[in-house]
């Protein structure tokens, strides 16, 4: 509850350090405004229509998430600008995302198939709404988009002619490149990337085809694509509470990259410690996702999560530091399926509860 101290928390649970939150939301977009881009957070990380609305205030023009029940958990909860930044094809699916301009939210949607955008303006005009729509091209990652060029440019002819259809842009996202740890490797593949962006804008003037927007770039490249003079948007989402995973890469000089803090924590328990050099905590698989490596302990060196059951965490404390109910903060390995694990966040500052904010989009994955 609001008020009450960190130490009484009930744990495991998702803290969020709202200090930091603050710090990271207003870094980000004092760059993003820095580099004359405009910032759409991905609310596919937190799912959360309260950090949303913060993001929003700082000056972000909007959200992207990745489903269709994400977008209707967003535009029910008042956000009023959302990109599906994914491709819907389920008949069902579409029908509900075409519903939602209804309710007063811009809404959006990629596409990177001609039957697609059929599908798309029938549902639009059947429901008397209008849908952005950005042709996605594959610029890298080798997962969805249409190939960049010619074949872009046809989709977005297509879109421009068929009713009920805004033609957005492009969405050019390299997910590859996010976490590659090297920063001449990362940089390499979003050079390229930029190139095949770019080889695209051209071709759609010579179509003349005003192409509003290119939007993309994550966490781990914002700077490259943002300084690229092709992207507009930016639609990074970690950085508002960077994972372990994330601060594994490096900048130019080889350091790692420090724009951004630790604002999100599993906050656990100590429940047993029969073995002098061993804890166990009460934040195991259940708590979080290990996809991208063991979550790290914040702010100690002397202990390390290195295992994990489906409801406990072992803890190796050497030196038989820790004690029954210490509290740790973890650093989960990967923020987004970690957070979709749990119903709440509790943000604190200063050391007592700030809010306690439902995780909106929780479970939303259709």
């Amino acid at each position: 509850m609001p008020g009450m101290d960190e130490a009484e928390i009930q744990t495991p649970c998702l803290l969020v350090d709202l200090d930091a939150l603050d710090r990271n939301i207003a870094r980000m977009q004092a760059l993003a405004d820095e580099m004359g881009v405009r910032l759409r957070i991905h609310g596919k990380m937190h799912k959360s229509a309260d950090i949303a609305r913060l993001q929003i205030s700082a000056g972000a023009c909007g959200i992207c998430c990745q489903k269709v029940s994400e977008a209707e958990a967003f535009v029910r909860a008042g956000i009023p600008d959302v990109l599906v930044s994914n491709q819907i094809r389920d008949p069902a699916k579409i029908d509900r995302l075409a519903r939602l301009p209804g309710r007063g939210a811009r809404v959006g949607v990629c596409v990177d198939d001609l039957a697609n955008v059929a599908e798309l303006s029938e549902a639009a005009m059947r429901h008397g709404t209008w849908l952005d729509v950005m042709v996605e091209i594959d610029c890298g990652a080798g997962r969805c988009g249409v190939a960049p060029g010619r074949p872009a440019v046809e989709l977005a002819k297509a879109v421009r002619e068929a009713p009920n259809l805004n033609f957005a842009g492009l969405q050019a996202y390299h997910g590859g490149a996010q976490h590659v740890r090297d920063y001449r490797d990362r940089k390499s593949r979003i050079d390229a990337a930029v190139l095949k962006v770019r080889e695209t804008l051209d071709l759609l003037e010579a179509a003349g085809i005003d192409c509003p927007h290119v939007t993309g770039a994550g966490t781990g490249t914002f700077a490259l694509e943002g300084r690229s003079g092709v992207y507009t948007e930016l639609q990074c989402g970690s950085y508002a509470f960077m994972d372990a995973d994330y601060q594994r890469i490096r900048d130019e000089t080889g350091a790692p990259i420090r724009d951004f803090e630790n604002a999100l924590f599993i906050l656990t328990s100590v429940m047993s410690h029969v073995k002098p050099d061993e804890a166990v905590c009460d934040a195991g698989l259940k708590a979080q996702s290990v996809d991208s490596g063991l979550p790290v302990v914040f702010g100690r060196n002397d202990v390390e999560y290195v295992a994990g059951a489906d409801e406990h965490g072992q803890i190796r404390d050497p030196g038989g530091a820790l004690k029954i109910n210490d509290k740790l903060r973890l650093v989960p390995g990967h923020c987004d399926p970690t957070c979709n694990v749990h119903d709440w966040y509790v943000g604190v500052r200063g050391g007592k509860v700030e809010a306690v904010w439902p995780i909106t989009a929780r479970g939303k994955a259709y």
